[in-house]
């Protein structure tokens, strides 16, 4: 088994460009969950093949710090590695029809992504079956979690091309929680305080502080961990201030009290995307520039994403899924209490890359672990 997730923070830019995205989509008043993995390898792909203004605001939100996307894209590469007794499944899908062909080079940077698969299909004459088969094949990915990642409408006669990643991680804790030890206990939401089950652990465990920020890392098999968060404020840790507590960890007697919870998210991406604090505005455009994908004027029409995880007991599972749709364009020895009692963040770690982030504000219970 190789070492814990937290032994090293995600990479810089990975990290840079989850913190600025969680930043936008989290809500004083309502959980969130979304897959920076998923979102990453996308937008990566797109970046790829971008060219001119787009891809310098692609390559600005993707690697502010190195200024290759490509580089990003290995990192997000590395985190779903397979591994003997890993529960995890990816798909990177291009989907074109007969009259467009992509580049070699472009379809070659699908092609090396972890359950790349490339198809022609038919947007004109058969949509809603193109639009069934691709649901289809995210929910084989996900086992089932997200079964309609496209909704009727979605994909019609106009689409000339489609960029589809889908993600299913199931992680068991090294360190289980006993089911037993579970209980309710108060937990303030922003409508008012009341009981969640919530569960129990004491240990050493991976703990800092910073900025008026805590953060514990639990480890799961096989490079994976779930970070947890508590600060004072409604919005999550800046870029700064996370990259601080991840060099802060260090082993710690933690009394750890902890939520069961489960969050899922449908997100709608260009209008954040399009946000001045995000600045990637050509891609949607007839501005927009991908003449590195194929000889035709493409710009994007939607970037929709789903994502659900679930914490228990026994580890967590997730799923995410995401899809661009393109149309021709113009430690103290005193143990620390960790009493998760007030909303918190979360991420979900696989070695330099966040698979899953966001923010709970009102617990919703999964159950206990079976």
């Amino acid at each position: 088994m190789s070492a814990t997730g937290g032994d090293r923070p995600p990479n810089e830019d990975h990290a840079r460009f989850a913190s600025a995205l969680e930043r936008l989509l989290s809500a004083k008043d309502r959980s969130h969950v979304w897959s920076p993995y998923s979102v990453g390898s996308v937008l990566a792909l797109l970046a790829e093949g971008a060219a001119g203004r787009t891809r310098e605001e692609l390559t600005a939100l993707l690697a502010p710090a190195g200024g290759d996307p490509s580089a990003h894209l290995a990192a997000l590469d590395a985190a779903v590695e397979s591994a003997d007794g890993l529960d995890l499944a990816v798909l990177n899908g291009l989907y074109v029809p007969d009259d467009l062909r992509p580049y070699p080079g472009f379809e070659k940077a699908v092609r090396a992504r972890a359950g790349a698969e490339v198809e022609r299909v038919d947007f004109r004459g058969a949509s809603e079956e193109v639009r069934r088969s691709i649901n289809g094949r995210v929910s084989e990915v996900t086992r089932g979690i997200i079964d309609e990642l496209l909704a009727p409408g979605t994909v019609h006669p106009d689409v000339r091309m489609m960029l589809v990643n889908a993600l299913w991680v199931k992680m068991v804790w090294r360190d289980p929680f006993e089911v037993g030890l579970t209980g309710q206990r108060r937990f303030h939401t922003p409508r008012g305080a009341r009981k969640v089950p919530t569960m129990h652990r004491s240990g050493r465990m991976p703990y800092a502080e910073r900025d008026g920020w805590r953060m514990v890392s639990l480890a799961g098999e096989y490079d994976l961990a779930l970070d947890v968060f508590l600060g004072e404020g409604d919005t999550p840790p800046d870029h700064r201030t996370s990259r601080a507590l991840y060099e802060a960890l260090r082993p710690e007697r933690v009394d750890l009290a902890l939520p069961r919870f489960a969050v899922e998210s449908d997100l709608s991406l260009l209008e954040p995307l399009a946000d001045d604090s995000i600045g990637v505005r050509t891609l949607a455009t007839a501005e927009a520039d991908f003449s590195g994908i194929a000889d035709a004027r493409l710009k994007v029409d939607a970037i929709v994403h789903q994502s659900v995880l679930r914490v228990d007991e026994r580890g967590a599972e997730g799923a995410a899924a995401t899809a661009a749709v393109m149309l021709t364009a113009a430690l103290p020895t005193k143990a620390k209490r960790f009493v998760v009692d007030r909303p918190f963040g979360f991420a979900l770690r696989r070695g330099e890359a966040v698979l899953f982030t966001g923010r709970v504000v009102d617990p919703v219970d999964p159950g206990p672990a079976s």
